[in-house]
């Protein structure tokens, strides 16, 4: 059996167990999406948005991108944030990076990477920001977790100040942002003390957030 044999039948597999469990499921799906959520992750193949969640396709939007970056240069994943909070009209939405983030390693590393060095120098300029707080960690999976927490911060702080959600605010749209990060070791999500649902007040949270990451450096 080839590759995508194997990808079509394990397909089969799923629609007829799925039909089994819930016969109506992909009539009502067919209908309309409309999710209450937006996850915005990292492409990474073990860090699958419903699964992780225990949800069902059309419970969550997803964008995912190499180390879950939200770009105010990036039109994808602005188009994407502006479908989910104009249209969709999601009551939430995350930035989900993970610890072992083979991105976030990379923009540490002093090593050409070509095209997507391009894309991991927004990284590499997280790092220069918090350059006070990552010269603490003393060992390179500290300052790994560390970086991988703080991109979240920044990239949640960046998705506050794009002009759908800010807009989303002042029109008093129901919306909340939250940082999360997943731990590939133990399956699990931790917050990271970064929720917004209001225009106001975005920047003192980031400090508070950025705070407690620094607490963790050791």
């Amino acid at each position: 059996m080839s590759d995508i044999q194997k990808i079509i039948e394990g397909n089969r597999q799923w629609a007829e167990r799925t039909r089994t469990n819930a016969p109506d499921f992909f009539a009502a799906i067919a209908e309309q999406q409309s999710p209450d959520y937006l996850w915005i992750g990292c492409s990474d193949s073990r860090v699958p948005a419903n699964e992780i969640v225990d949800m069902l396709p059309g419970d969550i939007f997803v964008h995912r991108n190499v180390s879950n970056l939200v770009l105010h240069s990036d039109m994808n994943c602005l188009s994407v944030v502006q479908y989910a909070v104009q249209v969709l009209k999601v009551k939430q939405i995350m930035v989900v990076g993970h610890y072992g983030c083979g991105g976030v390693k990379a923009a540490l590393e002093d090593t050409p990477l070509g095209l997507i060095g391009n894309w991991l120098r927004h990284i590499r300029d997280v790092a220069m920001k918090h350059k006070a707080i990552l010269s603490r960690c003393t060992t390179e999976e500290n300052l790994l977790d560390r970086l991988c927490e703080l991109n979240v911060l920044e990239q949640s702080y960046n998705l506050c100040n794009t002009t759908m959600v800010q807009e989303a605010w002042r029109s008093g749209q129901q919306l909340e942002v939250n940082g999360l990060v997943y731990g590939l070791d133990d399956g699990l999500l931790q917050e990271l003390n970064f929720c917004n649902d209001e225009p106001d007040g975005v920047e003192t949270r980031l400090a508070e957030a950025v705070e407690a990451v620094a607490a963790l450096c050791r």
